[in-house]
């Protein structure tokens, strides 16, 4: 409530109105001079007052212990990891519905290949590796038209994919496109499960 004894009329007055000067509150202008001391510091350390890592500091470390659960380099991945996604059955049925979704329009439902290369012969333009599989799906290949899909998938729907490409290997699709790039050897770009198996998804 206003001090009426400090309230004055001023000596104006705006459509017949005359104005009251009515000063604010005591305890709502101490409110206001407690946020001009408090927001400063608020800014340099959100997590405490005057103590604490800081909001840009605690951001970096929130996002390295992410990025350490959740890789999304080609380079954080060995082979073992990466032809282990085609062992295990609900990555690879999760990868299925990601390459359904994004891969088949350039690769066919079947990986016969179409816009993209063949996925299924032993013939692989960057690499037959299951480390290779991965960096061309993480990083693209852009000239070729391959998006960088580290960028827009999520790590998991990444490995899942990766998986899944994997258990076609070795397929028979029908009028498959003709092979690209080098062929490598059986024992380097088998998938982790038998043909028939990869035949069933």
């Amino acid at each position: 409530m206003a001090d009426n004894d400090n309230d004055k009329l001023l000596d104006h007055a705006y459509d017949g109105i005359q104005e009251f000067d009515n000063p604010l509150p005591t305890w709502w202008k101490w409110i206001f001079y407690a946020t001009i001391i408090v927001v400063p510091i608020y800014m340099w350390d959100p997590m405490g007052i005057g103590v604490g890592p800081g909001k840009e500091k605690a951001y970096e470390q929130q996002m390295a212990a992410f990025n350490a659960a959740h890789p999304k380099t080609a380079g954080t991945y060995t082979d073992d990891q990466v032809a282990a996604f085609a062992r295990d059955p609900a990555k690879v049925e999760a990868g299925k519905a990601v390459y359904t979704t994004y891969c088949v329009p350039c690769h066919r439902p079947d990986g016969g290949g179409q816009i993209g290369p063949n996925l299924t012969d032993d013939f692989w333009i960057h690499g037959g590796r299951p480390t290779d599989i991965m960096k061309v799906v993480v990083e693209g290949v852009l000239a070729k038209g391959m998006p960088n899909w580290g960028k827009m998938l999520k790590p998991d729907q990444v490995e899942s994919v990766v998986g899944y490409v994997q258990t076609l290997h070795g397929t028979n699709p029908a009028n498959p496109k003709a092979p690209e790039g080098a062929k490598f050897p059986a024992d380097s770009v088998s998938p982790p499960v038998s043909a028939p198996e990869a035949k069933k998804l």
